[in-house]
Order: C-alpha cells, then structure tokens, then sequence
C-alpha cells in the first residue's frame, strides 16, 4: 500500500533529482545567497539557477528573502543537509567498494 509518507518520499526525491538543484542546496549549506551568487559558483545562466530555484521553492526545499533589489535563498529544513552527507556517504562507500573490487582483480 501506497501512503502519504511514499508519496511525499517520491516528491522530495524527484524535486532532489537533478545535478544543478543539489548543487545549489550544496552551496547554500554555508547560509543564504543570491542568484548572481549562485550563479557565479555554477557558472551557468541566470535564468537556469532562477528555474531551479522556482522548483526548488514550489516543492518547498528553499526560502526566499527580498532585500531591495536582491532576493536571497535559503534552505527551508536543514535536514536536507543530513539528507545530502548521507548520499556522498553513500557514494564514498560505492566507489571503496569497486576499488577493492577492481584491486582484487588485479
């Protein structure tokens, strides 16, 4: 049986899903900043780092603060934080794992 819990599950993993998005959430751990900011560690458009972060607000990842003329983002739960050591932890495990695979072979 599918629950509200799967299904929330399932969005947050979609919403999480694209390289840039976990990039920016990655650059927010240090705390807020704007656009040209983020812009400016990606090295992308504005308007692409501007549609990630609307998707990022609408599925509630990220916060949004206006100050004058510059908005600066957040993110909304600092468990998403937790969420994303765990996931590098993850892939540090993988990648020991087929080394030592790839040293056994040798």
């Amino acid at each position: 049986m599918v629950t509200a819990l799967h299904e929330f599950k399932a969005e947050l993993f979609k919403a999480l899903g694209h390289p840039i998005r976990l990039r920016i959430l990655e650059l927010l751990v240090s705390g807020e900043k704007t656009v040209s900011e983020l812009q400016a560690d990606l090295e992308i458009e504005a308007s692409s780092v501007s549609q990630q972060l609307s998707l990022m607000r609408a599925r509630q990842l990220v916060d949004a603060r206006k100050n004058g003329t510059s908005v600066f983002y957040t993110v909304r739960d600092p468990l998403i934080f937790d969420l994303l050591a765990i996931a590098r932890q993850v892939f540090e495990h993988q990648l020991a794992q087929m080394s030592s695979l790839l040293n056994s072979d040798s």
